[in-house]
């Protein structure tokens, strides 16, 4: 199910699941956030003495992130940054309450592809893997493509990359679920994690070495998680090495399951990163480098 657009008036609750949030890179992006015309409503672990490397207890960011969700005002969920420690509140958070509540859209990335699962298995919502504002990444290009992505979805539809390349060509249609390679591997065997068939899977990371990649690919590929999967977005890879070798390590690992993948197409952890929405139905033409949200 697609949550309702945002609208001018509404309220943005931005909250903080995982790791600290840098008090500069927040207030930087508060006037950017607020000129779109929304509320913005800060929670109480955005602006907390961080717990070592969490931005608050667990018990706290999993209470900011219901009462954001059960706000009736609030139509739009955003993750300040990632980091570590979203998996650890998910089960703290009632999602039978969160299903009864009136739907909205979760945004963010990174660490918080773990909250994007749990959204789209408990609530059967379409989520917004994008930029995060308390971040260097926030740059103009992103914060407008997130922009559009919560106000006018429909002028966003075809994404494309002018960095990508065929990996492996040709086109597929699927759901389109996934987000940061090391969430999705730590993942597994949680109720949230669900199962790639038929899907188009998007996969980024950042600072890890190859031989850990291998070790997280072949993790997906060794429990049956990639079975019947339809094809790839493979992001950026951001500071994990030699681009050359983590290519050739793609085609190594996952090129055996003949679906099409597109390379290098700079969403992520990089600068002017675009927001798509996991949970949609999506067409990837891996030799034109695009991507098609389907209505």
């Amino acid at each position: 199910m697609k949550p309702p657009k945002t609208q001018p008036g509404d309220t943005i609750a931005l909250v903080a699941p995982a790791g600290p949030v840098p008090p500069e890179l927040l207030d930087k992006a508060l006037p950017v956030l607020r000129g779109w015309g929304v509320d913005v409503h800060i929670g109480d672990c955005v602006r907390a003495t961080p717990t070592g490397y969490l931005s608050a207890p667990d018990e706290a960011r999993a209470a900011e992130f219901t009462d954001a969700w059960l706000n009736p005002r609030v139509t739009c969920v955003l993750t300040a940054r990632g980091g570590y420690g979203t998996q650890r509140m998910l089960d703290l958070v009632d999602w039978t309450a969160l299903a009864a509540a009136r739907p909205k859209t979760l945004a963010g990335s990174s660490d918080v592809t773990a909250l994007h699962r749990a959204v789209n298995v408990h609530l059967g919502l379409e989520t917004l893997f994008s930029p995060l504002p308390a971040t260097t990444l926030f740059d103009n290009a992103a914060a407008e493509h997130l922009r559009l992505s919560l106000f006018e979805p429909d002028e966003v539809r075809l994404i494309t990359s002018p960095t990508s390349s065929p990996l492996a060509p040709g086109t597929a249609t699927g759901t389109l679920i996934g987000g940061n390679l090391a969430l999705l591997a730590s993942g597994l065997g949680t109720p949230e994690q669900g199962s790639a068939r038929e899907a188009i899977v998007l996969l980024e990371d950042v600072t890890e070495s190859p031989y850990r990649i291998d070790r997280m690919l072949t993790q997906l590929l060794r429990c049956g998680w990639l079975d019947g999967i339809r094809g790839f977005v493979l992001g950026s890879w951001e500071s994990c090495g030699d681009p050359e070798t983590i290519q050739a390590l793609m085609l190594d690992r996952l090129g055996p399951l003949g679906v099409p993948m597109a390379w290098n197409f700079g969403i992520g952890h990089v600068p002017a990163s675009p927001t798509v929405p996991l949970g949609a139905q999506a067409t990837l033409d891996a030799d034109a480098g695009t991507l098609l949200i389907l209505p």
